[in-house]
């Protein structure tokens, strides 16, 4: 089982959220060339944990139509993993509304 884009998956999750949680290791200007910008990296995580469970999903729907030669132990496993990046996208939005209210309710 090839495991290289769950892997690189789970390491931008974690990434943008230390990026969230100001953990980030020095941040880059945005006029800087190669400067990482915070939509692009949310929304590029977003995207693969879509894929993700829509690649799940599928596989679950290819094994119980007999279709293609999924095992169930690849689909639990697939289930499980696009459920993981899931729960982690919740944790990283939970802590991104946590910051806006905490900024909304300073005083300036």
């Amino acid at each position: 089982m090839d495991t290289r884009g769950i892997d690189q998956m789970l390491s931008e999750l974690r990434a943008t959220a230390q990026l969230a949680s100001g953990k980030a290791l020095a941040p880059k200007q945005a006029d800087e060339p190669g400067a990482a910008d915070f939509g692009q990296i949310l929304k590029g995580t977003l995207d693969q944990v879509s894929r993700a469970q829509q690649d799940a999903q599928k596989l679950a729907q290819d094994f119980s139509a007999g279709a293609g030669n999924a095992s169930l132990q690849d689909v639990m496993m697939s289930l499980q993993k696009a459920n993981l990046s899931f729960q982690q996208m919740v944790q990283v939005r939970n802590k991104l509304v946590s910051a806006y209210h905490d900024i909304m309710n300073m005083q300036v």
